[in-house]
């Protein structure tokens, strides 16, 4: 049966939600205990089991790959009048596990821990829904909606997003784009920091410990370079405009951010941070080293120069001895959308209607998928659940809060699309 307004659409997909609820979580599940693990990256059971639900719903959809081992699964469907065009994305790869409990996808005390529960099958699975869901409701809808559910976004999206804008542009070329990753309820994530990741290598010909005057020690040079490297760079203010920068430290956002992020998260925002992540050289502590290798990976604001900085780190490197070598697949500008741009402003709508939250603008501390839209001038809006235990040993999502997820992209992509039909 034609649905014929906004209010009844909107009732057919929350009962269709609600009578699905039970499923729904089976299917997180499910995804969850799929050990798609980045590295090394594959995601074909994932991609086998997405295909399944998109058959299921009889939705049009096809796999484009890089490499076989890690497939992109896309689609689109258009709706009975001309429209804008809105793309649901997400990812299947995850992060790598130390506690193999997480496979189990176990329910306890109103929660699911899994890999991947937060970052991101649990928003994947809400853009595969939506984009199932509003399917049916395609002749009272205008426009298109289109689905990419990728591969390797945890290592930097060569084979995944990347490839579809280098290798497939009109797949991607969408008028606005909502993203699943991490995100929480209650904010608008409208920007997120660039990335600079590279690596630091000292050599010698080594020696004796006891002997300093016969060779330098790498290890000596990598340590004053990378504590040099902080003096300078870690926690220094970056060069963000004055009209974000009036976003970033506005009360609420401060709250907001610091509430969902952890205390501090809202000047973190606004500085460049600095992390060694990994130190490797030496064998013995009698011995001076023959090589030393640091990797560090900078976080950079909205407005930072990343090539004066990157100039300044490789100069810096090489008054040290040391050589700098960046990684380029991992590193990549800032990013921002309008933070009251229409989808922005729809999804503060629905998270105030739904769960009574108000949604201020929040930067992410994190990278995501929808930089690449965003460098294109393509709005994209963040929407998913709590990014507060990512990666951890005690990943999870509660189980509201992934129903809640399901229900605001739905609806979200369903008022974007109706717009669309009213213009």
């Amino acid at each position: 049966m034609a649905v014929t307004s906004a209010s009844s659409l909107r009732d057919a997909i929350n009962a269709r939600i609600d009578a699905d609820r039970d499923e729904l979580i089976a299917l997180l599940r499910q995804f969850l205990r799929i050990r798609s693990v980045n590295p090394p990256g594959d995601t074909r059971e994932a991609a086998d089991f997405v295909r399944t639900i998109l058959d299921r719903f009889g939705v049009p959809h096809r796999t484009l790959s890089a490499v076989e081992e890690m497939p992109n699964i896309v689609g689109r469907w258009d709706a009975a009048r001309p429209g804008r065009h809105l793309m649901l994305n997400g990812h299947m790869d995850v992060f790598p596990v130390s506690n193999e409990e997480l496979w189990a996808a176990e329910m306890r005390d109103g929660k699911i821990y899994g890999r991947g529960a937060s970052d991101m099958k649990t928003g994947t699975l809400a853009g595969i829904m939506a984009y199932c869901y509003l399917h049916a409701h395609r002749a009272d809808l205008a426009g298109a909606l289109s689905l990419s559910v990728v591969s390797d976004e945890q290592s930097g999206g060569r084979y995944g997003t990347r490839f579809l804008f280098e290798q497939h542009p009109e797949v991607v070329a969408a008028d606005c784009c909502l993203n699943g990753e991490p995100s929480a309820l209650g904010n608008i994530r409208f920007m997120e920091k660039g990335t600079l990741r590279f690596s630091l290598s000292s050599t010698s010909i080594g020696g004796h410990g006891g002997y300093p005057h016969q060779a330098p020690n790498p290890i000596e040079r990598i340590v004053k370079l990378t504590a040099r490297i902080y003096e300078l760079y870690h926690l220094k203010l970056g060069g963000m405009p004055p009209t974000l920068d009036a976003i970033l430290t506005s009360p609420e956002t401060i709250r907001c951010a610091d509430a969902l992020l952890g205390q501090g998260a809202a000047e973190n925002a606004r500085r460049i941070t600095v992390n060694i992540g990994i130190i490797q050289g030496g064998l013995k502590a009698t011995q001076i080293p023959t090589a030393c290798t640091a990797h560090l990976d900078i976080r950079t604001p909205f407005g930072t120069d990343r090539d004066a900085l990157r100039a300044h780190l490789e100069q810096l490197a090489a008054e040290h001895g040391c050589t700098m070598v960046v990684n380029e697949n991992h590193s990549y500008p800032a990013s921002m959308t309008d933070p009251h741009g229409e989808m922005a402003e729809i999804l503060r709508r629905n998270t105030k209607e739904l769960l009574g939250l108000d949604a201020p603008a929040v930067c992410s501390l994190g990278g995501t998928d929808a930089r690449y839209w965003r460098w294109k001038s393509i709005p994209a809006v963040i929407c998913g659940p709590s990014n507060l235990s990512m990666g951890t040993d005690q990943e999870h999502v509660t189980v509201e809060e992934a129903i809640a997820v399901i229900r605001l992209q739905a609806l979200c992509a369903a008022d974007y699309l109706e717009a669309s039909r009213e213009g």
